[in-house]
């Protein structure tokens, strides 16, 4: 039968046959088709190419495990094998081809952070602290080479005449030692450390340094150039091609965890020394696509210096003396490099164990393989195949030419913000995708951390257009994929994308603030058309907004709650504004109903039933005075059936409603020969007194004070006492709290 492919539709209808009733109606898709994404994931024989897909990576194997935390360098030992040391126990040991290994040397040292082989056989071995050079015979024999002052040896390097060059700190000195045994220094850099060397066919020498981070150049006769003076803290692994062109990494800041591997150690090594860690999980990495480095920064090709967040670089100096950052690294910590045929690199890495390789023009990136330590710290390439140092735990890993014959990736747990049905799974992939070549699997459960208690992964899904999750409903979901190659030298299959449809669980909204505006203060709408228009006010006849004149308080625009931006803030009296903020975590699109009560009344009656904006504006003058809340509920139902809908509410604080002008009661009114007497009751049925005035024959307003004192209640006694005889009319005023205004007059021609 033909396979027709679904369309988002049909998607969402599965989905929602499949739902309860309290799961919400709008899809979600969780889709993974970028580099970014797969490398939150875990890819174990697989890579992720430089289109951002998963295919076969190289075969490899694991040589050496030793009870050690870590393994800092390697080099080549006849016959194939190769050397490693590392620490905290100063061994440096022999490993075969066939992964056999044995202990060839043991310092008296803690740490063996330089190797050196030599073509006649013999080994140079640079230990730390308390720095010392060890040369061990073809015949296994080990003696003291080089003793100099400094604590530690960070790198050694052999000339074509068979002369050692020592890179020190922390005195930042670098030694020429003889075959004879006899040395002197070449070099004093202006850091404390040197800690990386090579050198070309010509014989010159190119060191790394550490704070500053600095590449210099020496010359046959000591001669020293700067090369670059980058704004990193370190430049280590340096590496020369055929025609002259050098390579390095560098590390920004202080390695992330250096003290773990200093704890035995007094003084600081500037190496990168990885932590004691056994997470090896990415949780955000963001690269825009294949040809951009990561997080959205400029190409490298093009980057005149490292990103701000970047942990370390690739730099590539030409026989000119011209470098560029050819890559940025915003997430791993780059250790070490090598040189491939053809001109491409490999980088080891640490925080997850990456190996990368760059290529191209411009540079783009890979994930040729993981090992599974958390950091890569040494490369070695022979002619069969690549060697890496990992530490954390230490361990030697060989990555041969030929591919593997399968490999698996399994995704980041993906967090559905809450309880959700999963839907339809669909992938889309290329090359030799057989029978059986790509096989996607899924789990789920309630913790952000895989464990025990999810479910087991599902039987293989069968059509890539769109097969129905099997997966119990839960909050995370992760996805597994298992690659196979169909035959020896066959193209790999590729997988380019996933993506999952899901339904969160309905979830209720929330009204999370009311906010209560002081009495007539509003908002004009930000576009009013014609007369100005109030924000929130609805449908209210325009009698019921007279007067319109809307005196400005101001013009600075206000946004009320989370709602659009409103227009200038205004006063008109008897109006009364709410805004309130409501979230929900489905981000439905939600709808509002406003009602209000008095104090003391049981039932709610409707403001508003359908509020298009988070403000409401009441025309309280239909109302008696009196105390009351406002209750604002908020429901989904816009994306949601009717049966599924969820409301939230909440009620606002209590306020007051008060329209009615203050009384003033004339008890007293005496004009004496010299003077006059005024004693007057001022009441307010609901508010209290706010200011009380008077004028004499259309004076001055003079401020009028309590008998007792303090205008702090609804009623209040005033006595006036006037200097003189007053000819004409004595005028008072009195205001409250919510600004309503009442005057009185006392006598005609005078007071009598």
């Amino acid at each position: 039968m033909r396979l027709r492919l679904l369309t988002p539709a049909t998607i969402v209808l599965l989905l929602a046959a499949g739902a309860a009733a309290t799961h919400a109606s709008t899809a979600r898709f969780w889709r993974v088709s970028t580099r970014a994404d797969l490398l939150k994931g875990e890819a174990t024989g697989l890579s992720i190419d430089y289109d951002g897909r998963l295919v076969l990576g190289p075969a490899s194997r694991t040589l050496l495990e030793p009870a050690a935390a870590f393994i800092w360098c390697l080099a080549p030992a006849p016959g194939g094998a190769v050397y490693a040391g590392g620490g905290n126990d100063g061994l440096v040991w022999r490993v075969d081809r066939d992964g056999s290994s044995r202990v060839v040397f043991d310092a008296a040292e803690l740490e063996v952070h330089a190797l050196a082989a030599s073509p006649d056989g013999s080994l140079f071995v640079g230990t730390s602290p308390d720095g010392r050079v060890y040369r061990i015979g073809a015949d296994g024999a080990a003696t003291p080479f080089f003793d100099p002052d400094d604590t530690y040896i960070w790198a050694l390097a052999l000339d074509p005449l068979g002369r050692l060059y020592v890179a020190t700190g922390s005195k930042g000195a670098i030694y020429r030692v003889g075959r004879d045994g006899r040395s002197e220094m070449v070099f004093r850099a202006q850091a404390a450390n040197v800690t990386s060397l090579a050198v070309d066919a010509a014989g010159r020498v190119f060191a790394g340094t550490e704070s500053p981070g600095r590449i210099v150049r020496i010359s046959a006769d000591g001669k020293a150039f700067v090369l670059l003076d980058s704004p990193y803290r370190e430049l280590r692994g340096l590496r020369v091609d055929a025609e002259g062109t050098l390579y390095a990494v560098a590390v920004d800041g202080k390695p992330e965890a250096r003290e773990a591997a200093q704890a035995a150690s007094p003084p600081e090594p500037p190496r990168a020394v990885p932590a004691a860690a056994v997470s090896t999980e990415i949780t955000a990495v963001t690269v825009v696509d294949a040809s951009a480095p990561a997080s959205g920064a400029p190409p490298a090709h093009a980057a005149a210096g490292p990103s701000p967040a970047a942990k370390g670089a690739v730099y590539r100096i030409d026989a000119s003396g011209a470098s560029e950052i050819v890559w940025s690294f915003p997430d791993d910590q780059p250790f070490d490099l090598v040189l491939e045929d053809g001109g491409s690199l490999l980088v080891a890495t640490g925080g997850a164990g990456r190996i990368y390789r760059l290529a191209g023009d411009p540079w783009k990136a890979m994930l040729v393989t993981r090992v599974d330590s958390r950091q890569a710290t040494s490369l070695l390439r022979l002619e069969a195949a690549t060697y890496v140092a990992a530490s954390n735990p230490a361990r030697i890993v060989r990555i041969e030419r030929a591919s593997a014959a399968e490999g698996s990736y399994v995704s980041e747990a993906k967090d559905a913000g809450m309880a959700a049905s999963w839907g339809t799974i669909a992938w889309r992939a290329s090359g030799a995708a057989g029978p059986g070549a790509i096989r996607i699997a899924t789990r789920t459960g309630n913790t952000a951390v895989p464990d025990d208690t999810w479910s087991d992964w599902s039987a293989p899904y069968q059509r890539a257009e769109g097969d129905a999750v099997t997966s119990p409903a839960a909050r995370y979901l992760q996805w597994r994929v298992e690659l196979k190659g169909q035959c020896a030298g066959s193209a790999s299959p590729a997988l380019a994308s996933v993506s999952i449809a899901y339904l969160q669980r309905n979830a209720r909204p929330r009204v999370t603030e009311i906010t209560v505006h002081p009495p007539g203060i509003v908002f004009q709408r930000p576009y009013p058309a014609g007369e100005p228009e109030i924000a929130g006010l609805g449908d209210v006849p325009g009698e019921a907004r007279a007067p319109a004149f809307a005196t400005p308080l101001g013009s600075t625009q206000q946004t009320p709650a989370s709602g659009p931006a409103l227009g200038r803030r205004m006063y008109q009296k008897g109006l009364q504004a709410f805004a309130w903020k409501a979230e929900d975590d489905n981000d439905d699109r939600m709808e509002y109903a406003v009602f209000f009560r008095a104090v003391g009344d049981a039932q709610w009656k409707t403001l508003r039933a359908n509020a298009p904006e988070l403000l409401v504006t009441w025309d309280t003058t239909s109302v008696p005075d009196g105390t009351y809340v406002v209750k604002v509920t908020a429901s989904d139902a816009p994306n949601n059936p009717a049966e599924q809908a969820l409301t939230g509410e909440l009620e606002s604080a209590a306020f007051d409603v008060d329209n009615g002008a203050p009384a003033i009661t004339i008890l007293r009114a005496v004009q004496g020969a010299s003077s006059s007497e005024v004693e007057f009751e001022v009441a307010d049925s609901h508010s209290p007194l706010s200011v009380v005035e008077y004028s004499i024959d259309s004076g001055r307003w003079i401020a009028a004070y309590p008998v007792d004192g303090a205008a702090d209640s609804r009623r209040e006694r005033y006595a006036i006492h006037i200097e003189g005889k007053a000819e004409g009319r004595l005028v008072i005023r009195a205001t409250d709290g919510m600004n309503n205004t009442a005057t009185a007059r006392v006598g005609g021609a005078g007071l009598r």
